[in-house]
């Protein structure tokens, strides 16, 4: 019986202690972490105001995209037809392949051609021999003036006859229009194409632009010649070369065309993010974002919790540019170095007794 009193009796006495600690708790809890000159008594996370550089960027999406033509400039890409019916008979150039401007892509079986022109060779033979011959008699009596110019009419026809016969020649061997690279080949030797069939597409992969579509409250900010940046491995600079005059209804964008240097690591039809430089803040004071207190959603006034002597002091500031978790802030005062609260500043009352953590 002993022990079980003994037992009972510990189980009170730890029962009571933890009553106690309890009560102690809620005690300090209503004295509001207050000290013994009633002062509120808070540890807060601090940094410092510091200079940076900031910028006020607006981000597009978009697409790479061959260049379009431009004055005195041909387009960027080329769609590869076929001048004339026929077929395939050689395909001389490989997908990826980079080609200069005039190579032989494609070779037309050119049979029937070939016995067109060489015909058309012979005839303009035998029509030079035979006006010579009358052009010499003419003189002599030995002709008429009609059958001399026969003979030159003849002439002229074999000459239409035999440059109709090398242009048919020509079309059977499909060249490059532009320099780039065979990104695609849409036929095989032995295949049948009509007039107009595409049988390949180059891209000058040196030039090409992103288009994006920036939104139309926004497009105000952007003018031709701003720099770009690229969110992607490219660390190149672009800049903005073209900006759209009409609003898509449905998506409330304006298209904007920007500039990619040569050598940058994108291919046609890649999705990508850009922020275009619309404005640059050097040597601003910032501060974090998590130590401003904003007036309002939006708004660019707000304040800022200085520590100084140990205490909180809280300064009105103006909001400027904000990136990268930095906002710009300015008011009178204000200045390098200064320490301010950086977390959880919109708790800490005004004069509180600041604890740096």
């Amino acid at each position: 019986m002993s022990k079980r009193r003994t037992g009972i009796a510990l189980v009170v006495l730890a029962a009571a202690v933890l009553a106690a600690l309890i009560i102690i708790k809620l005690v300090h809890r209503e004295d509001g972490g207050k000290n013994e000159e009633g002062a509120v008594e808070m540890s807060v996370h601090t940094g410092k105001i510091q200079r940076a550089t900031l910028h006020h960027l607006v981000t597009a999406y978009g697409f790479i995209m061959p260049e379009p033509a431009g004055l005195e400039r041909p387009p960027a890409e080329a769609q590869v037809a076929s001048p004339v019916a026929g077929i395939v008979a050689r395909i001389e150039c490989l997908e990826g392949q980079k080609v200069a401007k005039g190579a032989v892509l494609f070779q037309l079986d050119s049979r029937l051609a070939d016995v067109a022109y060489e015909k058309a060779k012979k005839a303009m033979v035998f029509a030079e021999e035979n006006f010579e011959r009358q052009k010499k008699l003419l003189p002599e009596g030995g002709t008429s003036k009609k059958t001399y110019l026969e003979a030159e009419q003849q002439l002229n026809d074999a000459r239409s006859g035999l440059a109709a016969a090398e242009t048919d020649l020509a079309f059977l061997k499909i060249k490059a229009p532009l320099a780039g690279t065979v990104v695609k080949i849409n036929t095989k030797p032995g295949e049948a194409v009509e007039l107009n069939t595409v049988l390949a597409a180059i891209v000058d992969l040196d030039r090409l632009v992103a288009v994006v579509n920036i939104p139309s409250r926004e497009v105000m900010l952007v003018k031709v010649g701003l720099p770009v940046q690229f969110e992607t491995v490219s660390k190149l600079p672009g800049s903005v070369v073209y900006i759209g005059s009409k609003i898509d209804e449905k998506a409330d964008t304006v298209q904007v065309r920007i500039s990619l240097p040569a050598g940058a690591d994108f291919l046609p039809g890649q999705f990508l993010s850009v922020r275009i430089v619309c404005d640059e803040h050097s040597g601003c004071l910032v501060v974090p974002e998590a130590s401003i207190i904003a007036d309002s959603v939006g708004s660019d006034t707000g304040k800022i919790v200085l520590v100084e002597d140990d205490k909180a002091i809280w300064k009105p500031v103006k909001i400027g540019l904000r990136e990268g978790g930095l906002v710009e802030v300015s008011g009178d005062g204000l200045r390098e170095g200064l320490v301010i609260v950086t977390e959880d500043a919109y708790a800490v009352p005004d004069a509180a007794k600041i604890h740096i953590i």
